[in-house]
């Protein structure tokens, strides 16, 4: 079974960064590409970022685009998402996911697999 942890998350303020990690206890890390998505209370799941299977292609949602940087490690079966710039608007539960498909990223649809979330405040 595929298992999804993320860490990194915190208390943060306004300004500053954090830097969150997914490690992935899938031998098939590497042909799965992957996403952050992110919660607030009382909001829908919404789209962050997603990287292709190589790390040859990013994608971001605009609200993140400039501030926000994805990255992984296919060695260390890890994704990051180097996070500038906070804003207390970014604050969020912080979800990694992985899909077998390279289409569609920055939809839930097509993700198999989801972390349990990591919590990300930025205090003004």
């Amino acid at each position: 079974q595929v298992q999804l942890v993320e860490s990194g998350g915190g208390l943060v303020q306004a300004g500053g960064s954090l830097r969150l990690s997914c490690a992935a206890s899938v031998r098939t890390f590497s042909r799965s590409a992957m996403g952050w998505f992110r919660q607030a209370p009382g909001k829908e799941r919404e789209f962050v970022a997603a990287i292709s299977r190589s790390g040859g292609s990013t994608y971001y949602a605009d609200s993140v685009r400039g501030r926000f940087t994805i990255s992984r490690d296919n060695a260390k079966n890890t994704v990051y998402l180097q996070m500038n710039s906070l804003k207390p608007e970014d604050t969020a539960v912080y979800y990694c996911a992985a899909s077998s498909t390279p289409y569609g990223l920055d939809s839930t649809r097509p993700y198999d697999y989801w972390g349990q979330g990591t919590q990300v405040t930025v205090s003004s």
